[in-house]
């Protein structure tokens, strides 16, 4: 079991985004099957278009962001779900001036992000 604060969780930079940080809420070394993690994209900023090697299931906290998933375009806003499966390219770019954040859970299997060019 494990409680902890949201606030008390230590954020670390994502090099491969510009302006994009994250909050390991869960970590495999607490959940045997999937991690959660909280992601925040500042205003300005993106994560540019990857794959990773297992799916994603994200839950929208704040903010707005155009969100491309293979090939397809969608704006998204709090409280809005976004599923993207393994293997499929896609990317983040905040829209307007508030920070784009959002809960990301991902199974506790080994994961890679390339970088599309």
């Amino acid at each position: 079991m494990s409680i902890k604060h949201f606030d008390q969780i230590p954020a670390t930079s994502i090099p491969t985004g510009e302006g994009v940080s994250r909050k390991m809420l869960i970590g495999p070394d607490e959940g045997p099957n999937f991690a959660m993690r909280a992601f925040k994209i500042e205003a300005g900023g993106s994560m540019p278009m990857h794959t990773n090697d297992v799916e994603h299931q994200q839950y929208v906290l704040g903010g707005r962001a155009k969100v491309v998933i293979g090939g397809e375009t969608h704006e998204v806003s709090k409280g809005d779900v976004v599923f993207i499966p393994a293997l499929v390219p896609h990317n983040y770019e905040p829209i307007g001036d508030e920070p784009f954040e959002f809960i990301c859970v991902v199974p506790n299997l080994p994961d890679e992000t390339k970088l599309v060019k």
